[in-house]
């Protein structure tokens, strides 16, 4: 049996923070704003696990009104959601993930985005896509302002 799941998640840039995607710090000027490490693409794919077993959100699972999620690693709230998708009898098929940033560029980070993802995740590099789009200058993530990212996940069952 097969279950699919999409995420989606933005978060504003801001100055002062770190600007943490797939795990990876990234070097620019601005990072993500948010309760946690606000890593969009880790929350993303959260969204997209939770949501292939009708478990409902990130929220849902680590609210943002909890003190103990404040400033958390999002690594650890993925590594805490797959051993929930492991209880439930999945395993991921694949994943899919587009990240839509202005600014930075993408490319040198993502080959680290898809090695660290996969170790968290135990499964191949080939089983983890993710690109990156400019919003050409539109709405809040073309105008350098936010960074936003969705994922769509397709598990299995062991």
């Amino acid at each position: 049996m097969y279950r699919i799941g999409q995420g989606f998640d933005i978060h504003r840039l801001v100055e002062g923070r770190k600007f943490i995607l797939g795990g990876i710090e990234i070097d620019y000027n601005k990072g993500l704003l948010g309760h946690s490490d606000a890593d969009a693409l880790i929350h993303s794919i959260i969204d997209a696990l939770f949501g292939a077993l009708a478990l409902g959100d990130i929220g849902t699972h680590f609210p943002d009104n909890d003190p103990a999620y404040k400033g958390i690693d999002s690594v650890i709230l993925l590594k805490k959601t797959y051993n929930i998708v492991k209880e439930k009898g999945y395993t991921i098929n694949n994943i899919d993930s587009t990240i839509m940033v202005q600014e930075p560029k993408m490319k040198p980070y993502i080959p680290l985005m898809q090695k660290n993802l996969a170790n968290i995740l135990e499964i191949d590099i080939s089983q983890i896509s993710i690109k990156a789009k400019t919003m050409e200058e539109q709405d809040s993530v073309g105008q350098k302002q936010a960074v936003a990212t969705q994922s769509v996940v397709l598990l299995k069952r062991s």
